[in-house]
């Protein structure tokens, strides 16, 4: 029997001993070893010698995506310079970069979580797995190639190329399965269309990554290409990298690695706990993490823990797909709107694409407007335009509460990306 990377035993009780046993020695180390961790506990009155059970964690500071910037170049470290490997850094665009430090144990640990993502996801040692995500300072492509080496899979290290080698990779070399973001699969998805490609390859699965995308994307990926199936992973540098957690084949969520990390969902604003099936923001706190460990990390991302079983029969907790970031969310009309409730209306609209923008203009009279730019999947005419975008205005209207105007685009107008594609422009800011 081939070896598994589950857990052997991952019943609540197990999880708390375990979670409760990693959170004292995650204190203590950080306190002896960590200079920012010791000023912090210490300011806090929090000596490692008070955790003892998992409701002490409340008692712990938090720490924030500023703080590890202003602690450049290795905020955190908890290890001396000789046991760290490896560095990675978040693609973060303003300021300095957030920069994580890994030893040989920190990298081990990421390949078994990593591998555990690829058994859940039904991979055998038979698969070839194409990544098409990238490489270099960040996590990604490292951190799928290393999962699919420590799983014994193949792995095709391709990275973020153009649609022509991928194409040719996936003929050729006939990869069973496809790492990506989900705008880097809608835009091989539509090349393997229009190339007329799809019996001639032996693609049977997708792993999206690295952004939010709706079930009417994963819909045209599935009908173009004809895979069997598709799955989410979430990834965070800071906490090691993807890997972290996988989406099952039952799709009700994503099953996180609770015995690598303490997952907490909190009010943004109070910093409250939510109560199970509320969305609020994902605090983490590592658990074995040796060179960089985490201590209530706000992450900025927002989910919602599910309670009940899942269909999938795996003990694992999970958490929902991730609506949004508490940063990310913009102000219209005095509503908070995340990008995430746009993808979750217009998904279930029929004859509307998976692809959007949402752009916010203030008017001379002072107040917002906004325009929903959405591709049409049929044939236009201006009595069909004129009710598609009518539902959808009223679909938005009834769910998110406020009016927008609706203009239908072509299929395929809006720009396709190997990276994260961009949905929210405001142009409110331009004004200002």
């Amino acid at each position: 029997m081939a070896h598994s990377f589950m857990p052997g035993r991952a019943d609540q009780s197990e999880l708390d001993r375990i979670q409760l046993e990693g959170l004292r020695w995650t204190v203590a180390h950080a306190h002896a070893n960590s200079p920012f961790y010791r000023s912090r506990l210490d300011a806090a009155g929090v000596s490692p010698d008070r955790i003892r059970s998992l409701e002490d964690l409340r008692q712990l500071p938090f720490t924030t995506a500023q703080e590890l910037q202003e602690g450049y170049p290795f905020p955190l470290r908890a290890v001396p310079h000789d046991r760290i490997v490896r560095v990675h850094a978040s693609s973060g665009t303003t300021g300095k970069r957030k920069v994580l430090a890994y030893t040989r144990k920190d990298i081990d640990d990421w390949a078994d979580m990593f591998a555990r993502c690829y058994e859940m996801a039904q991979l055998t040692r038979e698969d070839r797995v194409q990544i098409a995500v990238g490489y270099g300072l960040w996590t990604a492509g490292v951190g799928f190639q290393l999962g699919c080496e420590r799983f014994g899979a193949m792995a095709i290290p391709v990275g973020p190329a153009n649609t022509e080698i991928h194409c040719q990779m996936l003929e050729d070399m006939q990869s069973t399965v496809f790492c990506a973001t989900a705008s880097m699969a809608l835009l091989m998805a539509e090349e393997i269309e229009k190339r007329d490609l799809r019996g001639q390859l032996a693609l049977r699965k997708f792993i999206f990554g690295a952004e939010r995308h709706s079930h009417r994307m994963r819909r045209r990926i599935a009908e173009i290409t004809g895979v069997e199936d598709h799955y989410d992973i979430p990834g965070l540098t800071e906490l090691y990298g993807p890997g972290t957690g996988l989406e099952c084949a039952a799709h009700e969520g994503i099953h996180y690695w609770a015995d690598y990390y303490i997952l907490e969902i909190l009010d943004p604003e109070t910093l409250e706990p939510m109560p199970p099936g509320e969305v609020g923001e994902m605090v983490v706190t590592t658990l074995r993490k040796e060179a960089s460990p985490l201590i209530r990390y706000r992450t900025r991302d927002l989910t919602r823990l599910i309670p009940e079983p899942c269909r999938c029969g795996n003990p694992l907790p999970r958490h929902d797909h991730l609506l949004g970031r508490s940063d990310d969310m913009f102000i219209y009309r005095a509503v908070n709107i995340y990008p995430g409730q746009i993808d979750h209306v217009i998904s279930r609209i029929p004859g509307v694409g998976s692809e959007y923008q949402v752009h916010l203009f203030r008017r001379e009279d002072g107040r917002d407007s906004m325009l929903i730019k959405v591709e049409r999947t049929g044939m236009d005419s201006p009595d069909a335009d004129r009710d598609l975008a009518e539902a959808i205005a009223a679909e938005i209207r009834k769910q998110i509460l406020v009016r927008a105007q609706v203009e239908l685009l072509d299929y395929g107008t809006l720009p396709r990306t190997e990276r994260k594609s961009r949905r929210v422009f405001d142009h409110r800011i331009v004004d200002r």
